[in-house]
């Protein structure tokens, strides 16, 4: 996988992950999908804040209908080299 232009160089994607269940905990939610890669993911959210059940609910429809980008920073070699040829390409 490339690092995409809206993430800058710092920032590789790990994973498109398409929500096809979620379960609402006392503090958040449980979201679980399938990624491109075809590997089930989970994904905890939590809420910094505690919300009726109807806003709990309206928060599930959407995030139900979701779906998530995860990206990982790249390791310090990786960022090099793609400032490295950053510079390179914007030079010709």
């Amino acid at each position: 996988m490339s690092p995409e232009k809206d993430t800058g160089n710092d920032f590789l994607p790990v994973s498109d992950i398409e929500v096809n269940a979620v379960r609402p905990e006392r503090s958040g939610f449980v979201l679980v999908g399938r990624g491109a890669d075809r590997a089930e993911y989970r994904i905890e959210m939590r809420l910094g804040y505690p919300v009726d059940q109807n806003t709990q609910a309206v928060l599930g429809e959407i995030l139900a209908q979701s779906e998530f980008k995860v990206f990982r920073r790249a390791p310090t070699s990786l960022r090099r080299a793609a400032a490295l040829r950053h510079r390179r390409s914007s030079k010709s």
